[in-house]
């Protein structure tokens, strides 16, 4: 899609995308609307996303508009006052105000027409307002709800809320994970999706891509000369990908007892994180041609072994009376993944993720092999290791071995370091939902997960999924704020990882 670029208000940028067949600009108004308006993922993150964009350009007040759509019987004022104290950090006070006076709010049912057809007028309304000529208008769906009302919301949207694109104009819908328990919901739930909207409306949003540092993966790959020959089997011993939480599940177990911490976090998050690490170098850096390559890394995944699978349930995870008494829902997990192909053969990737334990990050560790022919013997020390901290403390640094300052011939491990709060001073990282619902915006798919590469994620995790719900795999009791059980440490050690002692990354600081 071919594009430009403007200067447009407080001198940020703003991206006018065109049709590919005719150069007809976007110049229809924006009308973005959010379902389940009153639920906390809108007032926690969508809202503040949204007035993140405003604030700083990206949405302009001349041409956009924004819908609240939910069940809950309250008023405009109501709603903005709901998610006023979600914005306001003091000095901002007028552009919260101004933001607010966008908002529009709309009751009515997830599954009747009739509060669908009040939603289009009041869009329609809106889109007359602004003078859009009809088939330019832009209509941008936010689905801030849980999946099992997808399929009814998606049927009223294109019964009711679909406008004409002849003009450039489009209507695209965002959809949150989880999508679906294992293949065969989320079979279900892509078909029931995709009889209504074609792939390129629908966007399947996972956060984690959004992270600044992961959206770093590809230019450190593909744009750094040292790492193209080092990036393989034949240097890299083994790679972790960490999610830690140094909490537990505070008032969500009914929800999270449903899915677990491999549904929750690593068969989605931790993997999107994975393709990026192993995929091999797209053709280019359009949106189809990156995805294109994440599938094939995920179709080349060996079938996850029983053996190389360790969970745990933290103690008093159970007290929780949301919670099931007989509960076989892990709260924490390491497991092995392997891909079999030539980059990656005989490397283990091990994904661990878990709730009240002793820390709270997310990074990826990059293990190399031991040096050949060591004359310092310094192996003992630890093995050169890149680490990609990805919160908090943003951070990438290298682990070496260099000589201990002094007059004896002595080693050390310390680090070459890439600390985001030392490096950039004064620059605001972006908050993932921010960039994500503007490459939505702009019609960007790269940081969104195509429906074969659904598929291919839950064809991986399906049978270990089925095997934990029917009981075969016992989670090992933890104490929170522990590292979590101590056969995961087991695992990690026989799959050849080296833990290193003695050496702990410290953030500089001026």
């Amino acid at each position: 899609m071919a594009a430009s670029w403007c200067i447009e208000k407080r001198g940020s940028l703003r991206l006018d995308s065109f049709r590919e067949n005719d150069n007809i600009p976007e110049t229809g108004c924006l009308s973005i609307i959010v379902l389940g308006a009153s639920g906390d993922l809108a007032k926690k993150k969508t809202f503040p996303a949204l007035f993140n964009l405003y604030r700083q350009g990206f949405l302009q007040s001349n041409e956009v508009h924004i819908f609240g759509y939910a069940r809950t019987k309250i008023s405009d004022d109501d709603l903005r006052s709901r998610i006023r104290g979600y914005l306001s950090k003091g000095k901002e006070y007028e552009e919260v105000s101004e933001f607010l006076q966008l908002i529009k709010y709309v009751s009515g049912s997830y599954d009747s027409g009739e509060g669908f057809s009040l939603l289009d007028k009041a869009i329609a309304e809106h889109e007359i307002a602004k003078n859009s000529t009809e088939g330019s208008s832009r209509r941008l769906f936010y689905f801030a709800l849980p999946p099992s009302v997808y399929p009814s919301v998606c049927r009223m949207i294109k019964n009711y809320c679909m406008n004409k694109s002849d003009l450039g104009g489009w209507t695209r819908i965002v959809v949150e994970k989880p999508f679906g328990k294992d293949l065969a919901s989320a079979e279900q739930l892509s078909s029931q999706i995709g009889e209504l909207f074609d792939e390129p409306q629908i966007y399947r949003i996972d956060h984690y891509l959004g992270k600044e540092l992961v959206q770093n993966l590809l230019v450190l790959r593909f744009a750094n000369r040292f790492f193209l020959p080092l990036w393989n089997r034949d240097n890299i011993d083994n790679i972790q990908i960490v999610f830690r939480e140094d909490f537990g599940t505070e008032g969500r177990g009914g929800y999270f007892d449903e899915y677990g911490i491999i549904r929750d976090i690593i068969q989605n998050h931790l993997l999107q994180v994975l393709c990026l690490v192993a995929m091999e170098k797209p053709v280019s850096q359009k949106p189809e041609h990156i995805r294109d390559e994440k599938v094939k890394v995920l179709q080349s995944m060996l079938p996850i072994k029983d053996e190389e699978v360790v969970l745990g349930q933290y103690e008093g995870y159970k007290d929780d009376p949301t919670v099931p008494d007989n509960s076989n829902t892990p709260t924490f997990a390491t497991m092995v993944l392997r891909i079999h192909n030539e980059r990656w053969e005989g490397v283990p990737f091990i994904m661990k993720a878990g709730k009240a334990l002793n820390s709270r990050k997310a990074e990826i560790r990059v293990q190399f092999k031991d040096v050949p022919g060591d004359i310092f013997r310094c192996k003992k020390q630890g093995r050169n290791e890149f680490v990609i901290r990805l919160q908090p403390s943003e951070a990438m640094y290298m682990k070496l071995t260099v000589k201990k300052p002094g007059l004896e011939m002595s080693t050390v491990q310390s680090e070459l370091d890439l600390s985001y709060g030392q490096r950039y001073q004064g620059v605001v990282i972006p908050e993932a939902y921010e960039r994500l619902i503007l490459d939505t915006i702009r019609g960007d798919q790269q940081h969104f997960v195509r429906r074969d590469e659904l598929k291919a994620a839950w064809e991986i995790f399906t049978p270990l999924l089925h095997r934990i719900d029917d009981g075969e795999i016992k989670p090992i009791p933890y104490k929170p704020g522990s590292r979590g059980p101590a056969e995961a440490d087991e695992l990690l050690q026989n799959v050849g990882y080296v833990q290193t002692h003695g050496y702990i990354w410290i953030p500089p600081t001026l």
